[in-house]
């Protein structure tokens, strides 16, 4: 069975999609706004849900090069394991330092989308995954700025 891949978001990708940015927003304001001893715990579980992305977003390009008519491209195979190292170093850091290493990850991954998805003619994600990536990238900054010291 050979499937053509959607060249855009559906409704329902873009309802996932987005639905996706609700942990990064809601998990970024507990930092904000919960005491020192639950904001601790929101930093990290913000952390573990970054990390859990970035390897979401690395498992696309497995997707991506088994999909090939050529086969899996080596390349596709590699890129898509780095992120998900990035994921696991991140975890190994103190959080703050572990988010904003997850904020790197996200534009990284997107800046290797802009050039991936364009030849495979899946360039109409690429507004949808700006905004994504965006928003997930504020959230991480903002929640390692507070545990920094910023919101002092």
């Amino acid at each position: 069975m050979t499937a053509t891949p959607r060249s855009s978001p559906s409704v329902g990708a873009q309802a996932l999609g987005y639905g996706g940015l609700l942990p990064f927003v809601g998990l970024a304001l507990a930092v904000w706004v919960l005491p020192p001893a639950q904001q601790a715990w929101a930093a990290f579980a913000l952390l573990a849900y970054g990390a859990t992305i970035l390897s979401f977003l690395g498992a696309i390009h497995w997707g991506l090069a088994m999909r090939s008519p050529a086969g899996p491209g080596t390349g596709l195979l590699v890129w898509g394991v780095l992120p998900s190292l990035l994921a696991w170093l991140a975890l190994l850091l103190p959080v703050a330092a572990g988010l904003l290493l997850v904020a790197a990850g996200l534009v990284l991954c997107f800046a290797v989308d802009r050039r991936i998805y364009t030849p495979m003619g899946l360039h109409a994600w690429l507004p949808m995954r700006l905004l994504l990536t965006l928003v997930a990238l504020l959230c991480c900054i903002a929640a390692a700025w507070c545990c920094m010291g910023g919101a002092a």
